[in-house]
């Protein structure tokens, strides 16, 4: 399980006291970066693809759950040959480049420094009124802003060049959990013209693993076929 842009895998918590943990055997990741050391060189969706397929490979896993931009990373991990990821379960991954809305402002910036200095205030004060945002304000804080800065940059890069929608319904069997009031208008669009498999969680926030854990792990108990 890994997190989004500038989160960690804290986020996944909550699935531990859920029907989820009793079937499967949970591995939340840390990204580079991301509560774990950065890498040595920059840090872009490739490197991290080749970080998490690592990861995968060393512990066997061949079920992925990954939250917002991290499906990207998700996505390029299950294409490198050594992986033996099978299935993406996309916790509203990003399938349209309007996706990338808070990772996307990074390249607008021409330095870590300003682009942590232009984003934090905006989360933290978002945070004042939604204990949601507001913790993940506090994660964002603990990254590497350099890090941070290089992926943002990269995600919207790859949201340029790439679909990453259509990147993700072929990298293998992809599930999408999502509420539609979160996402993009062009992304529902896209979705809903998919054949991609999903589930929507009503009223969940970006952060469904948080205020409806119960619900995110049914859905993801259903995506794997267990009952």
């Amino acid at each position: 399980m890994i997190a989004g842009f500038g989160d960690n895998a804290s986020m996944y918590a909550p699935l531990h006291s859920t029907p989820l943990a009793e079937r499967c055997e949970l591995l939340p990741l840390n990204l580079p970066g991301f509560g774990d050391p950065p890498l040595d060189g920059e840090t872009t969706l490739a490197a991290l693809g080749e970080f998490v397929g690592d990861e995968a490979a060393r512990l066997g896993a061949q079920t992925i759950v990954a939250h917002s931009v991290a499906s990207i990373i998700a996505t390029l991990a299950a294409e490198t040959n050594r992986s033996p990821l099978r299935s993406i379960i996309s916790l509203e991954g990003n399938l349209t480049a309007e996706d990338a809305y808070f990772s996307g402002r990074a390249a607008e910036h021409d330095c870590a420094e300003s682009f942590r200095a232009w984003f934090l205030p905006r989360i933290r004060h978002r945070g004042e009124s939604d204990p949601i945002l507001g913790r993940y304000a506090c994660e964002v804080e603990k990254a590497d802003p350099q890090a941070l800065w290089e992926l943002g940059c990269d995600a919207r890069h790859f949201s340029d060049a790439h679909h990453p929608g259509e990147r993700l319904n072929s990298a293998g069997e992809a599930f999408y959990l999502f509420n539609r009031e979160n996402c993009a208008h062009s992304s529902i669009e896209w979705l809903e013209a998919s054949e991609m498999r999903r589930v929507e969680l009503p009223g969940a926030s970006h952060w469904p693993t948080l205020d409806q854990p119960h619900e995110t792990a049914c859905a993801i108990l259903k995506s794997m076929g267990v009952n």
